[in-house]
């Protein structure tokens, strides 16, 4: 892979909209079989498919379990941000995430996002 992100998925959905939740992590996924760095940028509720055990029972119609793509980029390596005013908000702290996401305020979000080729937001 790259060692700058080529595409960067900004995710803003939790389990009220599963299918938006679910999607960039779809892509992320064909990422992956197509060595391309994906990097997710997890804002307002989606910061909460970051936690552990918030996602288990996601599943959008006609798409594979988010735990299951989840999983598959956080064992792959990809970067998960998790907004830092977001996650206050709900109580969220770094003991809370799964391995693999971290907490990241607005400078490093922006540094990424002028490192990538693309963005997409969900």
């Amino acid at each position: 892979m790259e060692s700058e992100p080529s595409l960067v998925f900004v995710v803003t959905h939790g389990r009220e909209d599963a299918e938006r939740a679910t999607l960039p992590f779809v892509l992320g996924n064909g990422c992956l079989a197509m060595d391309v760095k994906p990097v997710f940028i997890l804002q307002s509720e989606a910061v909460r498919l970051a936690t552990k055990g918030y996602a288990d029972s996601i599943q959008a119609h006609g798409l594979d379990p988010l735990k299951k793509l989840l999983d598959n980029v956080l064992q792959a390596g990809c970067p998960m941000l998790v907004c830092s005013p977001c996650a206050k908000e709900r109580g969220i702290t770094e003991a809370d995430l799964l391995p693999g996401a971290f907490i990241a305020g607005a400078a490093k979000v922006i540094d990424l996002l002028l490192d990538a080729k693309n963005c997409l937001t969900y």
